[in-house]
């Protein structure tokens, strides 16, 4: 390999693929993993692809990466993660992997306060951060004498838990009965501890907001903030499917006070949903890694990747001012999205029409680097089972 400090790319999908491009651009060797068939093997880009254990093998995980930086000698190169369970890995055994690699990831003592959403909603109301109204309630009897108004939302406290058997992120929930089936059907998969109860923000999508800094020493260093006008699924998305630049300076100033609670440092994405009933962002979470379209950053000049590369090699970096009113999308989310929701009348034909106009960064098409776009096309099967794309 290189004698200059490389990256591992653990996690190949669009995200990653984004950080893999930017940072091979600058000519940093990069290595590539993934446990699961992924579009960025296909890229150019990379310098080698390993297959990975899967990370919720935590042990045989970590120890597949102490072995990999022994044998491919890149003790020393920057670990990216880009899912939430590597996070969870890299957090809970930062102390033993950065005797081989730089990890970016706090440790799991500040992690934790955004891994678990309980914990992120426990801080956010201790320190007067607006979140959605959380029912305080252990289970779903207790839950059912707290009369909640409806609809409410029913999610995990942990993501992973309950997406990986169910590939939902949560529920809407309309009357008494859909909340004790969703209940139980949900209590069948994780704990009642684990599950969260909450009011839904009206307005879908069009007031999904996230601001998205590198974060250090108590204070935004660079910093964009992003309308996710469109995901998949519509409702509760796990994917940005159209995404445009916006200047909010009030979510900046939440984000910058949430994360300097907890003592975060790095890359992260801090969402909110503008609630119209009183007209205040509110806290949905927080994720501690890239996000979907960071590469939309990357167009607008502030590129996260680049900038956590230099900062974990303790180099000067500049961070020049961002562009405003760039767009990003992602075709093979966005398209079928869009018609579903044109159907249901959610969406006019004219107005999705409009919002292609000028579109600054697709999430994986690129002519410098095509074959993962058409990798990805043919993966659709594979996709939608594995992940709901």
């Amino acid at each position: 390999m290189s004698n200059k400090i490389g990256a591992v790319v653990a996690g190949g999908d669009f995200q990653g693929l984004g950080v893999l491009r930017t940072l091979a651009e600058k000519k940093i060797p990069i290595i590539l993993l993934d446990h699961e068939f992924c579009i960025s093997r296909y890229s150019r880009y990379k310098k080698k692809f390993f297959k990975s254990p899967n990370p919720f093998y935590v042990e045989v995980y970590v120890n597949f990466l102490i072995q990999l930086a022994e044998k491919e000698g890149i003790q020393g190169w920057i670990l990216f993660p880009n899912n939430d369970q590597t996070v969870y890995v890299l957090s809970q055994y930062k102390e033993i992997l950065e005797k081989y690699y730089r990890i970016p990831t706090p440790p799991w003592d500040v992690i934790q306060y955004v891994y678990i959403k309980r914990k992120t909603y426990e801080i956010a109301e201790k320190h007067g951060i607006p979140i959605p109204k959380l029912y305080d309630v252990k289970n779903l009897e207790q839950l059912l004498e707290a009369d909640p108004q409806y609809p409410l939302v029913i999610k995990p406290s942990i993501r992973d838990h309950l997406f990986t058997k169910l590939k939902k992120k949560a529920f809407r929930i309309n009357n008494r009965d859909e909340l004790v089936k969703t209940y139980k059907k949900v209590h069948d998969i994780i704990d009642s501890a684990e599950i969260l109860a909450q009011d839904l923000i009206p307005g879908g999508p069009k007031n999904l907001y996230s601001y998205c800094p590198f974060f250090k020493n108590g204070k935004v260093i660079a910093g964009i903030a992003g309308r996710r006008a469109r995901q998949h699924p519509w409702e509760f998305g796990h994917a940005s499917t159209f995404v445009e630049l916006v200047d909010i300076p009030e979510i900046k100033s939440i984000a910058e006070k949430f994360l300097s609670v907890i003592d975060y440092s790095g890359i992260a994405e801090v969402e909110f949903m503008l609630d119209p009933r009183d007209n205040r962002y509110k806290l949905l979470e927080v994720n501690p890694r890239v996000w979907g379209w960071h590469t939309l950053a990357i167009a607008a000049g502030i590129d996260m990747p680049n900038i956590l590369y230099h900062d974990m090699l303790g180099e000067e970096f500049e961070v020049p001012n961002s562009l405003s009113a760039l767009k990003w999308i992602r075709l093979i989310t966005d398209i079928p999205t869009a018609l579903i929701e044109i159907i249901k009348g959610n969406i006019g034909i004219r107005d999705y029409v409009a919002s292609l106009k000028g579109i600054d960064r697709f999430a994986v098409f690129s002519l410098k680097d095509p074959l993962p776009f058409f990798v990805e096309i043919a993966l659709l099967p594979y996709l939608w089972r594995k992940r709901g794309i």
